[in-house]
């Protein structure tokens, strides 16, 4: 496990990257398959990181206390696949386990990771109904796996983007394990 701090690529503002990837559905995801919400809420998500572990029932509880039409979770998984409990056959697995109610995607390219700038896991980017990022940060203010959380920053800045609010921060780094990148030749 290497803790890592998230660091802002993508900026407040700039619009989503669109990707094509396969969820553990088998079924083919793209932005478009998410713009009827007036809220995206992507996350960079692995299977063995103790980070996403202590957060993964905060992450199904958030999507649970809103409507589709109000929040789309979306899971990505950029990890190497050969890198130990990874790989989608194991995304499936870990889906289940933790009943996911978001689609859970494999970035086998790794190329969306890059274009959006994650770096660890979890790495959550909020964008608007116009698919504009307006925060990049963490799910709450349990920042170590072994901390129970106060403050659920990610839902409250939801609740204040649904009421057409204005958010006192647009990046409040999330802190996790470092994607595990392949090693190229």
């Amino acid at each position: 496990m290497a803790r890592t701090a998230s660091s802002q690529v993508l900026r407040t503002g700039q619009v989503a990257p669109d990707f094509r990837l396969k969820g553990v559905d088998n079924k083919v995801y793209s932005l478009n398959d998410f713009k009827s919400s007036k809220c995206l809420l992507v996350i960079f998500i692995c299977n063995h990181c103790p980070y996403v572990r202590a957060r993964i029932s905060d992450i199904v509880d958030l999507q649970s206390k809103f409507n589709v039409s109000d929040l789309q979770l979306v899971g990505i998984n950029s990890n190497d696949t050969s890198y130990q409990d990874e790989g989608f056959e194991n995304m499936k697995i870990f889906a289940q386990n933790y009943g996911l109610n978001f689609p859970y995607l494999i970035d086998d390219s790794q190329v969306t990771a890059k274009q959006y700038g994650a770096m660890c896991t979890p790495d959550p980017f909020l964008f608007d109904s116009e698919r504009r990022l307006v925060f990049h940060g963490r799910i709450n203010d349990a920042v170590e796996p072994d901390m129970s959380p106060n403050i659920p920053v990610m839902e409250n800045n939801i609740r204040k983007i649904l009421n057409k609010e204005n958010l006192e921060n647009d990046f409040d780094p999330s802190i996790g394990c470092s994607i595990k990148w392949k090693i190229l030749p």
